[in-house]
């Protein structure tokens, strides 16, 4: 497994020196880093992460999880998330791939596979184990930047042996779920998608709850179940994400606090410094200046 683990880094480091989240391959990211970096809050969005050199971990909700080559992440809903490269240097960078995952693709090759007895996720997001089986579909895939003539043609085959191997692992109850419609994942994404599109609004867990088709009661229990937060958690992530972007092209951080949803500039800045570890306007001029890492979504 390690011979094949080292030709996959060397495709990676082929194909970028740094962060490179749109690639010739669609849906596929790469990323290298040669030093340990501080904690990064970003939104994951449905994707899978593939280390394959140096350790990554990530927080979301109550949750820690770390990954290396031994394991493989996935998020299958829009997850705010705290990530940090914990073990990098120059000699030994950190080297992962990424797939963002096609719920459509999915589908169509669930509808093309047998019935699997039903198992319950405990949540929309998790690290397991690779397999050489994994790793040789992530192989074929990858080997395409090497070949760009051949992507229009196989790309979209070989994403479906990856989606594949997916389904055969530990991830597979997860991922089933994602592409079915009925399942307590989807009515939580429902949700999700409600409040991502209106982070800005009081939020009302009855509203929320209709939305996903379920009783107050059980909305909550299958939302933390699912997202290792509640939804006012979920919503201040968003709403904090949210404000962080806006004030890089403005100054004015109180109109920022308001244009997202919270009535009080004085608690917006506490949770703001909180979250991002500084001031909002000290915080806006360190992106302003680069000092913060961008583009930590794999």
């Amino acid at each position: 497994m390690q011979d094949l683990l080292d030709r996959m880094c060397q495709r990676v480091m082929r194909h970028t020196d740094g962060t490179r989240l749109n690639t010739p391959l669609p849906h596929v990211g790469l990323a290298i880093a040669r030093q340990s970096h501080q904690s990064v809050m970003t939104l994951y969005e449905p994707m899978a992460c593939l280390v394959l050199r140096g350790v990554k971990e990530v927080t979301i909700g109550d949750r820690v999880l770390r990954y290396d080559p031994a394991s493989c992440f996935i998020a299958s809903l829009d997850l705010p998330a705290t990530g940090c490269i914990i073990e990098a240097c120059a000699d030994d960078p950190y080297i992962v791939a990424s797939l963002a995952l096609d719920r459509d693709l999915l589908s169509e090759l669930l509808a093309d596979l047998p019935p699997a007895p039903e198992a319950m996720p405990a949540a929309g997001f998790g690290v397991a184990p690779v397999t050489t089986e994994l790793l040789e579909a992530w192989d074929h895939l990858l080997a395409l930047l090497d070949r760009p003539g051949d992507i229009a043609f196989l790309a979209q085959s070989r994403e479906r042996e990856v989606l594949y191997q997916f389904l055969q692992g530990a991830h597979g109850p997860m991922l089933r779920q994602v592409a079915r419609e009925d399942s307590r994942l989807a009515q939580v994404r429902r949700a999700l998608l409600w409040i991502r599109d209106h982070y800005d609004e009081t939020l009302r867990t009855e509203t929320l709850a209709d939305i996903a088709g379920m009783s107050v009661p059980t909305f909550h229990r299958h939302f933390k179940a699912v997202t290792a937060m509640s939804p006012l958690q979920y919503q201040k992530a968003l709403r904090l994400q949210a404000a962080r972007r806006m004030l890089t092209a403005s100054g004015d951080a109180t109109r920022v606090a308001y244009a997202v949803g919270y009535e009080s500039p004085s608690q917006f800045s506490r949770e703001y410094a909180r979250l991002f570890g500084a001031p909002p306007l000290r915080d806006a001029e360190r992106l302003r200046g680069g000092r913060v890492e961008a583009g930590e979504l794999i």
